[in-house]
């Protein structure tokens, strides 16, 4: 295998990131965009979870603990928020119970790892908790065929139904009602055809996100063809079939049905570097075409699917949104940082983003703008896992408007409370980082988002950065905020239209059909012509039609007749496992202009040695980038 591609209070104005040095590409601008919004006000609030057990030994979670016996979760428990539900009120969340005693005691079922509705405000339940578990307890006749596990919880409109992972959970009354019980409560799995005989158990389905039409959904699959390991999203129909006759599990279940792949077999359609279709000498950079990598979701009024796609400038990780129907794609973000997690509000007129924008993370790579994307013919998946460091994460929630990233504004960062100490505790702490996914209410008026502190082995002894203690209660190293946008009017109830069955700019999925394949140009000598002077001389390398080297000299090269790049810059990628890669990457470039800056690396290289599942960063060598005289340094190993 060669490459690896997965295309996976009161705040001042001074929240608002404005970086003179990373201005958005001219090409982003419209004169028909308004002025960037101003700071707005943002309260933040800490949810009461339930207690810390005292261990994970059985009976550890006491009356003495909880005095309720509604169970106990372990200091790290794999906490994750989701969608609000429809009254704006209430959120879903996961949360892994520890510490139960022994049945018959009642308090036996809050062990491992189930689904939650909190309260949003300070009202509780009946019982005096302010969270009330939806599958502690469920019958195993009521959870027939049901995955064991669950993420990325999120909330139908109907206030019955819930969607975590590849299940549907429904209840005969509202979720939040006391005649919500265990008993008429079920949780039913979700089945992907992929067998011509329609039997088995069905295909791997992950990252799943609801539409906001309560029809549909997306998803995404991992692939693995001729030793590449790889990723494509689907879009599909929800159909209730009570009494399956083939396919696995038989009992009880939701099929998706009039699959459509979000992809093209056209490379014209939807690669972001192709041969140009006039002149086979040269190669052609298509900015707007949809390149669905990773799913992350669907815009506000369901119009849109949102993904993690192709980089547009070298380096640079964002998300976009492509309508459904249409096939027009916008660039939700693009500052040089990394971006994933998203949701756009039910107007559509903002996103909320996980971003490691702020953070200086990844500007040793990407902070030098409009460097065209030839070298992430190879290297997208490698430097998007430089992101994190094992399981410290350095995401941050931010808001933007519909227009998204331009001129020096970049958003403004939801939590910029606090005085930003490391371990201090404050909502700024650098040592918190967000979790996937960031939500927004359905009145848009707030926005709920987990947080995690880095543990073993991303902190402590041997890793130079320390572990800090938390200051949580119980001292939990999770937490879910609820941030209060206080001066906004809430958005009116609606109705979200069912959306179209097909995606005519996607395929229909057949199942057991051979899985497609990305196109890269193949091997050879091309040229890149600047959009506006200059060109580029590009090297692509491999056997046969895979590409395991890029090489590309820039003379003069210039897209916006302001900006002008010279130098070369040329990247080796070598897979010894099917996630492992080794990259060899060596760069000398020079732009003069608004974005005046360097990107170089020491004389021997930058070898980087990762794994897209794992993110140890592991490096020889050295890359910076300087930009405007500030100079930005790859993170040290480890770190």
């Amino acid at each position: 295998m060669k490459h690896i591609r997965i295309l996976t209070g009161l705040v001042s104005a001074s929240a608002v990131l404005s970086i003179a040095h990373a201005h958005t590409p001219r090409d982003d601008l419209d004169n028909n965009v308004p002025s960037p919004p101003k700071a707005e006000a943002i309260s933040l609030v800490r949810v009461p979870l339930p207690p810390v057990a005292p261990s994970d030994e059985k009976g550890s979670c006491s009356l003495d603990v909880n005095p309720r016996g509604t169970g106990c979760v372990a200091k790290h428990n794999n906490l994750h928020s989701g969608h609000f539900l429809p009254d704006n009120q209430h959120f879903v969340a996961i949360a892994n119970f520890t510490g139960a005693p022994a049945a018959p005691d009642p308090a036996s079922i809050y062990q491992g790892q189930h689904v939650l509705v909190f309260k949003a405000d300070d009202s509780t339940f009946a019982n005096g908790d302010n969270w009330k578990c939806i599958t502690c307890g469920l019958p195993a006749e009521n959870s027939k065929g049901r995955t064991l596990f669950v993420d990325y919880p999120q909330a139908f409109q109907d206030g019955k139904r819930l969607f975590v992972g590849d299940n549907i959970i429904e209840c005969e009354e509202d979720l939040v009602s006391e005649a919500c019980t265990p008993k008429n409560t079920y949780m039913r799995p979700i089945r992907w055809n992929t067998s011509v005989d329609g039997k088995g158990p069905g295909g791997a389905m992950r990252e799943l996100r609801l539409h906001p039409d309560n029809v549909h959904l997306g998803w995404s699959a991992f692939t693995m063809a001729n030793g590449e390991f790889g990723q494509f999203s689907y879009y599909g129909r929800l159909a209730w079939n009570p009494d399956p006759v083939e396919g696995e599990p038989l009992v009880p279940r939701y099929d998706v049905e009039k699959v459509y792949r979000l992809f093209s077999a056209d490379p014209y359609q939807n690669e972001r570097v192709i041969v140009h279709p006039d002149d086979p000498t040269q190669l052609l950079i298509q900015s707007e075409v949809p390149t669905v990598g990773e799913l992350r979701g669907f815009g506000g009024t369901g119009k849109e699917v949102t993904y993690v796609g192709a980089a547009v400038e070298s380096s640079n990780i964002d998300v976009f949104a492509t309508d459904l129907t249409t096939g027009v794609t916008r660039r939700l973000t693009s500052h040089p940082e990394y971006c994933d997690p998203v949701d756009i509000s039910p107007n559509d007129e903002w996103h909320v983003v996980m971003d490691t924008r702020g953070t200086d993370r990844q500007m040793f790579l990407s902070g030098l703008r409009g460097i065209p994307p030839l070298t992430d013919i190879i290297t997208s998946s490698v430097t998007s896992a430089t992101r994190n460091n094992g399981q410290r994460r350095f995401f941050q929630p931010w808001i933007i408007d519909k227009h998204g990233d331009r001129g020096t504004y970049f958003g403004q960062q939801v939590n910029a409370q606090g005085d930003g100490v490391p371990g201090g505790g404050d909502f700024n702490d650098p040592v918190w980082n967000g979790r996937a996914d960031p939500r927004w209410s359905w009145d848009g008026t707030k926005i709920v988002y987990t947080q995690i502190m880095p543990y073993a082995p991303a902190c402590g002894d041997p890793n130079p950065l320390p572990c800090y203690p938390s200051t949580e209660d119980g001292g939990r190293i999770e937490r879910i905020i609820i941030a209060h946008l206080t001066g906004r009017e809430p958005l009116p109830t609606y109705q979200v239209e069912e959306a179209a069955d097909e995606v005519p700019w996607g395929e229909l999925y057949v199942p057991g059909e051979t899985q497609p394949q990305r196109m890269s140009p193949p091997p050879g000598q091309y040229v890149l012509q600047g959009k506006h002077s200059g060109y580029a001389h590009v090297t692509l390398g491999g056997e046969g039609d895979k590409i395991n080297f890029v090489e590309v000299i820039y003379y003069s090269f210039s897209d916006d007749g302001e900006n002008v790049l010279k130098g070369t810059e040329s990247v080796t990628v070598e897979s010894p496992e099917l996630t492992l890669s080794h990259v060899d990457w060596y760069s000398n470039l020079t732009q003069t202009g608004p974005w005046n800056g360097t990107k170089l690396t020491s004389a021997d290289g930058f070898q980087l040695r990762i794994d897209v599942m794992v993110n140890l960063f592991d490096a020889n060598g050295t890359m910076t980038t300087t930009v405007d005289g500030k100079e930005y340094y790859q993170p040290a190993n480890g770190q």
